[in-house]
């Protein structure tokens, strides 16, 4: 598919219904905060009776509270496609096996070492789940979990666990296939940022939770449109026609969607939704 840029889409009627959007790279600019121009446009998809679903990587509670001015009965897609939930209540959670959470975290301690600098984050229902204590991991950990337990052996949490999140100092495209390849037989590994890779139950992706909001809400991949600018944002651009890659996009990324916005830094999904609702 050879993606188009975002003003080759006709300013005519798009019967629009569902918009999702990744977060970091897409929504958000470098500072990581929603961008101002996004709140007023927020209130006419509302108003126009289109919902909004921010997907993310990150857990439920941060993204609760990123959008706590959004509007009632907003769905949030979390964990990278693990966690739905609307109005508080969970539509759908897909959760990691016991054995595989213990080999995960012993993998990631006899991984660390002067060369190879690795930190892990359990992720659960209720929590996420730190071992590591240096200041470097944990503020790297808090800009997305804001329930954030530490503990003395992750190997004794007994939360249900959605993902794990490996944080690699030096980048993951090296750890994933030498470190954790094995699991991908039976496990769903995705890239989810130059320094984290997440591991969740097999089928569990982006793409999956939208296909179950669609289903729920009663919306088409006709009237959907999606924006996402890495790896664990590819299958979700299959649930959509209108699907945009942002123009700082990986180039698989950007190989997979119809259309191409405007880069994260330019609020690019602002003004290509602008754009469709005109």
């Amino acid at each position: 598919m050879t993606a188009r840029f975002w003003s080759s889409i006709p300013r005519t009627s798009h019967d629009v219904r569902l918009v999702v959007s990744d977060l970091d790279g897409t929504l958000l600019a470098g500072d990581g905060a929603v961008p101002a121009t996004f709140w007023p446009l927020l209130e006419r998809m509302n108003a126009r009776g289109i919902t909004f679903v921010p997907a993310s990587g990150r857990q439920y509670a941060t993204l609760a509270r990123m959008f706590a001015q959004a509007p009632a009965g907003t769905p949030f897609i979390a964990e990278n496609g693990t966690l739905v939930v609307r109005d508080g209540d969970v539509l759908c959670a897909t959760c990691i096996d016991v054995p595989t959470v213990k080999d995960v975290i012993h993998k990631v301690r006899d991984a660390t070492e002067p060369a190879r600098d690795l930190g892990l984050v359990v992720c659960g229902r209720r929590s996420a789940y730190i071992e590591r204590r240096d200041t470097e991991f944990i503020t790297e950990a808090e800009r997305y979990y804001a329930q954030l337990t530490a503990v003395g052996d992750l190997t004794t949490v007994t939360d249900d666990v959605l993902k794990l999140a490996i944080y690699d100092l030096a980048g993951v495209e090296s750890t994933t296939r030498s470190i954790f390849a094995p699991l991908e037989a039976s496990h769903q590994i995705a890239v989810s940022g130059k320094h984290w890779i997440d591991i969740m139950p097999q089928g569990a992706n982006k793409g999956r939770a939208v296909q179950q909001l669609q289903q729920a809400l009663g919306v088409t991949a006709a009237q959907t449109a999606v924006f996402g600018d890495y790896l664990n944002d590819l299958e979700m651009l299959d649930h959509a026609d209108l699907s945009f890659a942002m123009g700082n996009a990986h180039p698989l990324v950007r190989s997979r969607a119809r259309y191409i916005a405007p880069t994260n830094e330019e609020h690019g999904v602002v003004t290509a939704l602008s754009h469709l609702l005109s």
